[in-house]
């Protein structure tokens, strides 16, 4: 039975669209310089943030991330950076009974800035609240501890196969390979990626039928 469903921030519940766009100005690069490297370094299964260092060879991110934030033009997140499915689905989960955790690779400030959403969920945390990040088993260990539930009892929802699919399976979670931003799509057939899920979604709205049939 899966009492908790744990899932993944970026390109699962928030589209990257003003993340990226952001850097791109900030950088004073076209916005679709900047999109089709990532789309370059993803391809390439490496960082993202390598889509920054070619366009800026020795960029230090951590200083330009704080400059952005002093220049008044650092992160930010609304409801119009959320996935429509998001409400409706996280909602119908904590109906039927689930405990829903959100957590994924993103800065303390993007966690602020979700927790301000008041999305329907038990748990809001990032990567930096918890000084430990994916694919790192203690990240896994904490949703575990967060969602109050045994490996077998928790899903976990993303989109990412070396962050979200095979570190939470490694760790005896239960997973779900979201076909959705630039990572599930391209991987939603990889065979690996096949065999490593225990489901394959194309919405969060596909999570009710799972935890329903888990009983």
């Amino acid at each position: 039975m899966i009492r908790a469903v744990a899932l993944d921030i970026g390109e699962t519940l928030v589209r990257d669209d003003r993340y990226w766009a952001s850097w791109a100005d900030w950088l004073d690069v076209p916005r679709h310089t900047l999109a089709a490297l990532v789309g370059a370094v993803v391809a390439q299964g490496r960082d993202n943030a390598d889509a920054i260092r070619l366009l800026r060879p020795g960029i230090d991110l951590a200083a330009e991330y704080r400059a952005r934030e002093a220049a008044g033009r650092g992160e930010h997140l609304d409801d119009t950076d959320l996935y429509a499915d998001v409400r409706p689905a996280l909602a119908a989960l904590r109906d039927a009974g689930v405990r829903v955790v959100i957590a994924g690779n993103q800065t303390r400030r993007a966690g602020e800035l979700l927790r301000g959403l008041d999305l329907p969920a038990d748990l809001v945390a990032t990567s930096d609240d918890w000084g430990c990040a994916k694919p790192s088993a203690e990240f896994f260990a904490r949703i575990l501890d967060a969602g109050k539930a045994l490996p077998y009892e928790t899903l976990y929802v993303g989109d990412h196969p070396a962050n979200d699919v095979h570190p939470a399976s490694d760790a005896g979670l239960l997973t779900a390979h979201l076909r959705r931003g630039p990572w599930g799509y391209l991987w939603a057939d990889d065979p690996a990626v096949r065999a490593a899920a225990d489901h394959h979604i194309d919405s969060l709205h596909d999570l009710l039928a799972i935890v329903q049939g888990s009983a």
